[in-house]
């Protein structure tokens, strides 16, 4: 079994939607991500005997730095002329929440292994843990065959 581990972070806002409490507000944090990529024997680029680039994963974080995160239904930060579409990343839900931005990265990462390797047939075990605070975790996996 091989395993690759990426890490990064990156700095973005988010705000819950009928949240009944401070969270409602908009606000920000040093959010943690780390990767846990596992095959039994990763594909290889070929001209470099490489097989990810720890980079495209840690981009999947990257993209997210210095945005705002909103669900499909934060209909306000979706209005140009009010905030700019770059600095906005629509993050699948009801709610921005940990939970939801850590199934965002797994969705992304699963793309990038896809675009790697396309069609190879090789099982994957994507893990993601996103650190939203000091003290709060979530962590979420799939398997996806690609």
């Amino acid at each position: 079994m091989e395993t690759i581990r990426a890490h990064s972070h990156f700095h973005a806002a988010h705000r819950q939607l009928d949240y009944e409490g401070k969270c409602a507000w908009v606000h920000g944090h040093t959010w943690r991500g780390k990767f846990v990529v596992q095959a039994e024997r990763f594909p290889r680029i070929e001209k470099l005997d490489m097989s990810v680039d720890f980079g495209a994963l840690k981009n999947i974080f990257k993209f997210m730095d210095h945005k705002m995160l909103i669900s499909p239904r934060d209909t306000v930060f979706q209005q140009p002329e009010v905030f700019e579409p770059e600095g906005v990343v629509v993050i699948p839900g009801k709610n921005p929440s940990v939970e939801n931005v850590g199934h965002y990265c797994l969705n992304e990462a699963e793309k990038v292994l896809e675009g790697l390797f396309p069609s190879k047939g090789v099982d994957y075990r994507i893990e993601v843990t996103i650190q939203e605070t000091d003290n709060n975790f979530f962590t979420a996996e799939k398997q996806v065959t690609i």
